[in-house]
């Protein structure tokens, strides 16, 4: 039977492997969180593009509308 010395001892041990792991585990769960907010960082920017994109898009549209408009109007 081991003494209360070795028992105290192994307990000491594990708590240091436990210490460990949840070093280990905060230090991943940082990484995430920055991982995390590079992606929110490009999922914004290419919002904006797309916005951007979208403004373009109507623009020419409605240009394209106004043309069409004057071409029957002047035909008519």
């Amino acid at each position: 039977m081991r003494t209360l010395q070795e028992r105290v001892a192994h307990i000491e041990g594990q708590m240091v492997e436990q210490s460990q792991a949840f070093a280990d585990i905060r230090g991943g769960l940082r990484r995430l969180e920055q991982r995390m907010d590079r992606f929110d960082q490009r999922m914004d920017s290419l919002h904006d593009k797309m916005s951007r994109q979208f403004v373009w898009i109507v623009g020419i549209q409605f240009t394209t509308l106004v043309a069409m408009i004057g071409a029957v109007l002047a035909r008519g």
